[in-house]
């Protein structure tokens, strides 16, 4: 089972961006899929975006599209996110998951789980 550290998190101010890392070990990377979700205050915890085994298909909830760019570098067991024009809705605690197998985006799949980290938007 694949062990994942979060990176990357902090204080910005709206319409910033900050990019987000996770680590993996312990595990055959290229063997999950990988998913950023997020849990704010409050709230329940909910998906971000999700990245297949190779990279080549990619998932967003709909309020991050075109502003969140989820990626993987498999040779150095690496997923990033990248998140720009960040509003303050957007603050919450990040985290990763892997979910063994080609493909998800469902919650459910996701296995493994890092310890989250906080991204704070500011207005």
């Amino acid at each position: 089972q694949l062990q994942l550290v979060e990176s990357g998190g902090g204080l910005v101010q709206a319409g910033g961006s900050l990019k987000l890392s996770c680590a993996a070990s312990e595990g055959t990377f290229s063997s999950y899929a990988m998913g950023w979700f997020r849990q704010a205050p409050g709230k329940e915890r909910e998906f971000v975006a999700a990245i297949s085994w190779t990279g080549s298909t990619t998932y967003y909830r709909d309020s991050v599209k075109g502003r969140f760019t989820i990626s993987r570098d498999n040779t150095k067991n690496t997923m990033f996110l990248q998140m720009d024009t960040l509003k303050p809705e957007d603050t919450a605690v990040y985290y990763c998951a892997a979910a063994l197998g080609p493909d998800s985006n469902y919650e459910g799949d996701f296995g493994s789980w890092g310890q989250g980290t906080q991204v704070t938007v500011t207005s």
